[in-house]
């Protein structure tokens, strides 16, 4: 099989499974794994697939579907380190917060560790259990346990949520667009979030700058709603001043946690 073919072949399997690793694809074609990292060092260079640890998912704007927790939490990791110490300058003391469930939002959980007087409220025991060890309340919504990756979810949760009124949410996303703001592909994990939303004082959005530009079913929230949105700034192909003007504050980390404020 020319190398063309194969790689047209991987966007169809990518198509049909969204995602894939570097060893399955090289049994899938019978070739050594070298040869399937050149296939797709080749689709990166035109945009179309993204590299994740140890694998590769398709790049596209819309999103269907996600990794599961670990291969997310290895993916941009000190972009996401950046982001959760620079949304703890946020916090203070006696605030209450809403802290969603999201690869970046543990990294915000972590760097919590020194702070006190917080009451957070979380649907995922990954970070419950954190912050575990912290002198702050800690209390867990309950719902229904998604294992692959931490998160409790569903009416149990979502009417937990409505006995709380927060000053502070960071909410998670796999998607955010000048237009249509915070999306989501699942309807369920969607109406937590919106929940999450309608119970907070303030929103900050805490995401990596590789869910820019996307777009999934279901809507979570308008950009003019959002108070801060925290970010890296290592994609190249967003028009920072366009998102500057849809937000009425974007902070920017570098990975040393250096920031920019527009």
């Amino acid at each position: 099989m020319l190398p063309a073919e194969r790689e047209q072949h991987i966007i169809t399997i990518l198509k049909t499974n969204k995602k894939a690793t570097i060893h399955t694809l090289a049994n899938e074609f019978n070739v050594h794994e070298a040869t399937i990292r050149r296939d797709l060092n080749k689709l990166e260079q035109y945009n179309q697939i993204k590299r994740t640890h140890g694998g590769v998912v398709l790049n596209d704007t819309e999103v269907w579907d996600e990794l599961n927790f670990d291969d997310r939490e290895t993916s941009y990791y000190y972009e996401k380190v950046a982001i959760g110490q620079k949304a703890a300058e946020f916090i203070e003391a006696n605030d209450t917060l809403f802290i969603d469930s999201g690869s970046t939002t543990l990294h915000f959980a972590r760097a919590l560790a020194q702070k006190s007087n917080l009451t957070i409220i979380t649907n995922d025991i990954h970070i419950a259990s954190i912050l575990k060890s912290t002198s702050n309340q800690v209390i867990v919504t309950g719902g229904t346990l998604y294992k692959d990756n931490y998160l409790l979810n569903g009416m149990l949760t979502n009417e937990a949520l409505k006995h709380f009124n927060p000053s502070k949410l960071f909410l998670a996303t796999p998607a955010i667009d000048l237009e249509k703001g915070v999306t989501h592909f699942n309807d369920t994990l969607a109406s937590t979030k919106i929940q999450m939303v309608k119970q907070a004082k303030q929103i900050y959005v805490l995401t990596d700058s590789s869910k820019f530009d996307k777009v999934s079913l279901y809507h979570v929230c308008p950009n003019d709603i959002i108070d801060v949105l925290i970010t890296d700034q290592t994609n190249s192909k967003i028009d920072w001043e366009a998102y500057h003007n849809h937000f009425n504050k974007l902070i920017t980390v570098n990975t040393d946690a250096q920031s920019e404020t527009f």
